[in-house]
């Protein structure tokens, strides 16, 4: 550093002193100002020692994983675990060879086997006939809650549908299956179907009479007259608001015309001849 410059702090210091001195000979009160005019950065002192360590920083985020080390020896061989569920059944295998004939047994005792034979036939007969009217009666039905039994006179079987439908639907069902509407043309079909009502609990079904094709003139759905049996309650039929073309039978036996498009059970007919 050059003298010139260590010297001018010294001077402006010196001057200032000066001003203070002749201003003290004055009889006013002085004024003192002094102005530190700060000296040029000294030489670069020597390094300190080390100091104590700081507290730990935060735990940082975890790093990436490195590569895969080298894979290590096999290991012993572990102890056996446990017995697993048994497999599915395997086929079964061919038939061997058949055996040797036993030996003959004690002779049978005498019988009369007529008798037997008698009997067994006509257990066969009730059992080919119980199986037709089971075939029957499935074929006929959508489900067994739609009927309540059958009932039979010698030559019909009748089926009693408790599923509401309009007349001519009712119809179609029938025949779908073989049959019709019941007919009744005498008064052993007429009893028979009204008795089935009554064991049923049902009021009121259609049956195959109607006069559709001519007001008045009443014929059964096969197009045969109704002309040797009847049975309307009194005052009917009446065609009440001109619109009574098909035919109901009562609990009671008896028969009104009612119109053709309100849903009820009704009864179908079969043929024996044809079950």
């Amino acid at each position: 550093m050059s003298p010139h410059m260590l010297l001018l702090p010294v001077m402006v210091l010196a001057t200032l002193t000066l001003v203070r001195t002749s201003y003290a000979q004055q009889p006013e009160e002085s004024c003192t100002v002094q102005i530190l005019v700060p000296g040029l950065k000294g030489e670069p002192g020597d390094k300190g020692q080390k100091g104590a360590p700081g507290r730990p920083g935060r735990l940082g985020p975890p790093g990436d994983m490195g590569p895969p080390g080298i894979k290590g020896h096999k290991g012993v061989l572990g102890s056996h675990g446990k017995v697993g569920p048994s497999g599915m059944k395997g086929n079964k295998g061919e038939m061997g060879d058949p055996g040797p004939n036993g030996p003959n047994g004690e002779p049978g005792l005498p019988c009369e086997c007529a008798p037997i034979r008698k009997m067994i036939g006509e257990m066969d007969l009730l059992v080919a006939k119980l199986s037709s009217e089971l075939t029957f009666i499935k074929n006929a039905l959508p489900s067994p809650a739609a009927v309540a039994g059958i009932k039979e006179t010698e030559s019909k079987v009748y089926l009693l549908v408790k599923e509401e439908k309009r007349y001519w639907d009712a119809q179609l069902y029938c025949q779908a299956r073989g049959g019709h509407l019941a007919m009744p043309k005498d008064n052993v079909s007429n009893s028979a179907i009204a008795a089935y009502l009554r064991e049923a609990g049902v009021s009121r079904v259609y049956i195959g009479l109607n006069d559709v094709d001519r007001e008045g003139v009443f014929t059964y759905v096969d197009s045969s007259p109704m002309s040797t049996f009847s049975a309307w309650r009194r005052g009917e039929p009446n065609n009440a608001y001109d619109d009574e073309d098909c035919t109901d039978l009562l609990p009671s036996g008896e028969w009104t015309d009612v119109s053709c498009t309100p849903t009820m059970y009704f009864v179908c007919e079969f043929t024996k001849d044809s079950i």
